[in-house]
């Protein structure tokens, strides 16, 4: 079940250019956030296990989408007092409802890898 806390209909209207989802849609809607949200998973990780699991994303990319994704509820983040600092970053409610999407988009992709490798092959020849 979903539950709305606040805002209006046009802002969660995905059609209209100015809504709020678009807005939202836009922020997760990339690779690296996806990455990110399935790399954590269950699990509760620090900012450098993050970056050896999604290969290829640089510092400053891992940061941004760090960020994006807490300031959408999607990911919390705890800083403990040591020296040096220890942050870790695990998937509030909302990011693990997210992550069942997307392990359902890894799976179609999975599923139809080879259809998709093929159809590439014949539009591109």
């Amino acid at each position: 079940m979903t539950t709305r806390l606040t805002g209006t209909p046009d802002d969660a209207d995905l059609a209209r250019s100015d809504s709020l989802a678009r807005e939202i849609f836009s922020d997760i809607a990339n690779k690296w956030a996806l990455l990110i949200v399935e790399y954590i998973g269950d699990n509760t990780l620090r900012f450098s296990e993050l970056r050896d699991l999604v290969e290829g994303i640089s510092h400053k990319m891992l940061t941004q989408n760090l960020r994006m994704l807490e300031r959408n509820g999607l990911v919390e983040r705890t800083v403990y007092p040591t020296v040096p600092p220890k942050v870790e970053y695990k998937l509030t409610e909302s990011g693990q409802a997210l992550r069942a999407t997307i392990d359902g988009m890894c799976m179609w992709t999975q599923r139809y890898f080879d259809h998709i490798e093929e159809s590439r092959r014949r539009f591109d020849a």
